[in-house]
């Protein structure tokens, strides 16, 4: 095992600004992905490589007889999916193949075809080689995710939940549409389960955020015209609005999964993680958010990331119990009491830690989540070594 960090070698550019700084003829440590040394063989063919791993590279036999024991090189393998990738999706390479004026296209989309290939092969399938496939992607989704993620103060990365099944004709649908582009206006990057419903509405804003008011609501007319997924031209209109309100400066991040496969992925998320293994992805949300959790309206899926939540805010995974923020007062008090159910928890000290609050207002929880922030950088604040003082400098 190597003893030092891999260094990322993405492309040929970047393997041609290795070679002209080194100093002798041995590579070591770097990770090459996805190139093909072919186009550069000429420059690289007396190069020797140690403590290198290379992911589904073109490797000519000369270079490859320059490759010592202490590498690691990983095949090409025959899936339609890119198992080895340093980038995120993003709408157009996750629907890559469709064509909005075409509805049939959308069957041999890649996502369509990774989807196709994974219910084929089965959700728990035990082919070795297809369940190394997945591991591989979703692990090179994760790699990427985080280097997203480490562009942002962990404190300004907040989830937003709820469930698939909001239409974009429903009230709560256009709410959160104006919290997803505050909070993102506000520094936040808003990250959610990366479907329809209550997460395309959180995206939505986002990705209209820095615009007018009449924007929004313009491209909440658009969408409208297919309130549900299930709707043929849900994924058409969605492409529509991208196309006439293009966003160059706000990111979200979207955490879709083929395992509900059949809910196609929201696009206004800027950067999608999409993952094979559900449960990787499940906890992985609530992991990366910790600046706070929103819960919109939701069912299962969202009772179950409540809990997950919970427990990790109970035993301080992240050293703090970040904020669980109930959105919709009579949805969490009446048609799902889980919010009084949670308060009674820490009554008799079932959970401990929890920051709980119930808001049906939209800068209500800006302001928890800003109050959060400013707690925990005052702690560290606090928590600072003092300088010894000259005494000197007093007189």
């Amino acid at each position: 095992m190597t003893k030092y960090p891999l260094k990322d070698i993405d492309n040929i550019e970047d393997l041609e600004r290795l070679l002209k700084v080194k100093k002798d003829d041995i590579i070591v440590h770097c990770v090459f992905n996805t190139l093909d040394f072919f186009q550069i063989y000429k420059q690289i063919k007396d190069f020797k490589f140690s403590d290198c791993m290379f992911l589904g590279c073109e490797i000519p036999k000369e270079v490859k007889d320059n490759i010592d024991q202490t590498c690691v090189i990983f095949p090409k393998m025959n899936v339609p999916y890119r198992i080895y990738t340093s980038e995120l999706y993003n709408p157009y390479s996750l629907y890559e193949g469709y064509d909005i004026e075409d509805y049939d296209t959308l069957a041999t989309s890649y996502d369509k075809r990774a989807y196709q290939r994974y219910i084929a092969k089965g959700k728990y399938g035990r082919d070795i080689y297809e369940t190394l496939a997945r591991s591989i992607h979703d692990h090179a989704i994760t790699d990427a995710m985080y280097d997203l993620i480490d562009q942002y103060d962990p404190k300004m990365v907040v989830a937003i939940m709820g469930g698939h099944a909001i239409l974009r004709s429903d009230l709560i649908y256009r709410r959160v549409v104006y919290l997803g582009k505050l909070l993102t206006e506000k520094g936040r990057l808003i990250v959610t389960g990366g479907g329809p419903g209550a997460m395309e509405a959180a995206h939505l804003g986002a990705w209209m955020a820095g615009r007018s008011n009449w924007e929004v609501e313009d491209a909440i007319s658009m969408v409208v015209k297919a309130p549900s997924y299930r709707d043929r031209n849900w994924l058409k209109t969605a492409f529509e609005v991208l196309e006439k309100y293009p966003q160059t400066q706000f990111r979200s991040l979207g955490v879709p999964t083929w395992f509900y496969g059949h809910e196609p992925a929201c696009i206004f998320s800027t950067h999608i993680a999409k993952y094979f293994a559900n449960s990787i992805r499940e906890d992985g949300i609530i992991t990366i958010a910790h600046g706070g959790i929103i819960y919109t309206p939701g069912s299962a899926g969202t009772m179950q990331e409540i809990f997950q939540d919970a427990a990790q805010n109970h035993y301080f995974m992240d050293d703090e119990s970040a904020p669980m923020i109930f959105f919709d007062t009579d949805y969490w008090t009446n048609k799902i009491p889980v919010y009084q159910f949670l308060q009674d928890c820490l009554e008799i000290k079932s959970y401990a830690n929890l920051r709980l609050s119930l808001s049906d207002d939209i800068e209500e929880v800006y302001r928890i989540l800003e109050e959060y922030v400013k707690m925990l950088e005052s702690s560290e604040e606090s928590n600072k070594p003092q300088m010894a003082q000259n005494p000197l400098s007093q007189r």
